[in-house]
């Protein structure tokens, strides 16, 4: 449970964003509640760290989450039979900037394909929203597809800044090697579109379409499989990724990198020049607009 729900505000959007939260948990087979006692604090800390890999330089430690919860912040964990199988960790921006940063969330592979990411993140929405938060930001890797999907999709965030490696060298079982380049995202928590999106219906974009009505591939993937840029200049463009940055970073990191470069020249290009990422599609493409 959102731990929410014994609200006497006649806060609609709120109101619906517990029920979303609350039934997001329970399709996702997980309780979803603020952490903050210690034992399961350093629970959090061990399950980054397995995540990243990182055991010896754990993502969070024990001591910031402590400080976190202290002072107010959002520290959310998923559940299974008592277990965490999932964390989300956030903290405040500026008290003029009305938004929550949040920082990290992972989740075990042992219930990934159960969507309790997506629990997580409407449980945080609910949290943030009682609170009187209007938007939730955080950054994610460009070249994830999946990530790309959830973040644009599933949970209707906007892209708002292209971050050329932004952390710096993370040395982790994840980013290995690579740039830590992001896209950081606005999550406006009661956009309609992210009510729809929280609700369950999505707008994902659709290539096909896109192409038929005159847009400009800003960036292919060649014959080889890697990427082939194109002319930037389109009223809408389209921006290949590559299917699974992971495998490709472990099975040819030169060619990871081609992609990195590649990626990071056409959209911080674009999004420079004054266009917005309006979409992404399923099989791999950004979907990049000129407005008039």
């Amino acid at each position: 449970m959102v731990g929410v729900t014994n609200l006497t505000s006649v806060d609609t959007d709120l109101d619906e964003a517990v029920q979303a939260a609350d039934a997001a948990a329970l399709a996702a087979g997980v309780s979803v509640r603020e952490v903050s006692e210690l034992a399961e604090l350093a629970a959090v800390v061990d399950l980054y760290a397995g995540i990243w890999g990182r055991d010896a330089n754990p993502p969070m430690t024990l001591e910031l989450l402590r400080a976190f919860t202290k002072a107010g912040n959002y520290v959310g964990g998923a559940f299974e039979d008592g277990r965490l199988v999932g964390a989300c960790v956030g903290f405040f921006h500026a008290p003029s900037e009305d938004a929550l940063h949040s920082h990290i969330a992972g989740v075990s592979g042992d219930v990934l394909g159960r969507h309790v990411g997506f629990a997580l993140k409407l449980h945080q929405r609910a949290w943030a929203m009682l609170r009187g938060v209007a938007d939730i930001a955080w950054t994610f890797d460009p070249l994830v597809s999946r990530n790309a999907w959830f973040n644009l999709v599933k949970l209707a965030a906007h892209p708002v800044e292209y971050l050329p490696n932004f952390y710096g060298a993370m040395a982790d079982t994840i980013n290995g090697d690579d740039d830590s380049d992001r896209l950081l995202v606005r999550w406006s928590l009661r956009d309609p579109a992210v009510v729809a999106a929280c609700a369950g219906s999505t707008s994902p974009a659709l290539v096909a379409e896109e192409l038929s009505a005159g847009a400009v591939v800003a960036l292919g993937i060649g014959a080889d499989g890697g990427p082939e840029p194109g002319p930037l200049d389109g009223r809408t463009s389209l921006v290949a990724v590559p299917p699974d940055i992971s495998a490709l970073r472990a099975a040819d990191p030169a060619l990871a990198q081609k992609w990195r470069l590649a990626v990071r020249e056409a959209l911080f290009a674009l999004l420079a020049d004054g266009a917005r990422i309006a979409g992404f599609d399923r099989s791999g493409w950004y979907v990049v607009r000129r407005d008039a």
